[in-house]
């Protein structure tokens, strides 16, 4: 990730960093994309200050998906992974108290999820979700499995890369960015529909966490580095809202 050097001037935002709204290849994106011209609305007071939440709302394993919904002694079937990072503003300044959720596929690629197609099978300890707030410094760390790929309808043999969905919040719920994280080497990447609207190589590159042997365990868990950038030129891609927070 580049830093950008603290100047205290303004860094606009590259519009050309986003996809268009209107992309067919990937086909949902023809009903989802406006039909009509954007219209700006300003947000009022309680949009930008509250609600708000603390780490009393935090439980003691909602960091640890390997265990959070897993049976006493039992735990998530599946590769051993850390996720950590670091939340940043346009200028590389942490952003310290920001709220994250995540959620997954399990590492056979299918959701505990009602509406669930794929014939994978689930995991009876393994939740899939999660959450944390960053510390001080910016940084979060969670544990979970490697989430497996799957295949979804949108052509005939399409695949969604092995991802994690990270929704970020401010100091309010009405803040909210959505992501997704990718992991280095997934031969998935570059051959899905959704990761082809993003034109811009770089974009879709700062979507994919590395892998840190600094920060794996030896003999339990592998680790990848995610850091997230809200706004500015080197802004992290956002599904809900281009211009960040």
């Amino acid at each position: 990730m580049t830093i950008i050097k603290n100047t205290g001037g303004f860094v606009p935002r590259d519009r050309n960093w986003q996809p268009a709204a209107l992309t067919p290849q990937y086909k949902t994106s023809v009903k989802r994309s406006p039909q009509a011209a954007l219209l700006s609305f300003p947000t009022t007071l309680s949009e930008e200050t509250n609600p708000v939440f603390g780490h009393n709302m935090l439980g003691d394993l909602d960091n640890d998906l390997i265990h959070n919904y897993a049976a006493s002694g039992e735990s998530a079937i599946g590769p051993r992974i850390i996720v950590h990072g670091r939340v940043l503003d346009e200028m590389g300044r942490p952003v310290p108290g920001a709220l994250l959720e995540f959620w997954q596929a399990n590492a056979g690629g299918r959701y505990r999820h009602k509406k669930e197609s794929y014939l994978a099978p689930l995991d009876p300890n393994f939740g899939g979700c999660g959450r944390t707030i960053t510390g001080e410094d910016g940084s979060y760390e969670f544990r979970t499995i490697q989430p497996g790929p799957y295949p979804w309808p949108n052509g005939m043999n399409d695949w969604r890369p092995a991802h994690i969905h990270f929704s970020v919040f401010g100091h309010g719920f009405a803040q909210r960015l959505i992501t997704q994280m990718y992991f280095e080497g997934d031969p998935h990447i570059w051959l899905c529909p959704i990761v082809d609207t993003i034109d811009d190589k770089a974009a879709v590159e700062s979507l994919i966490a590395p892998l840190d042997m600094h920060r794996t365990v030896p003999m339990d868990s592998r680790a990848y580095k995610f850091d997230i950038v809200l706004r500015g030129r080197r802004q992290t891609f956002f599904e809900n809202r281009v211009e960040g927070m």
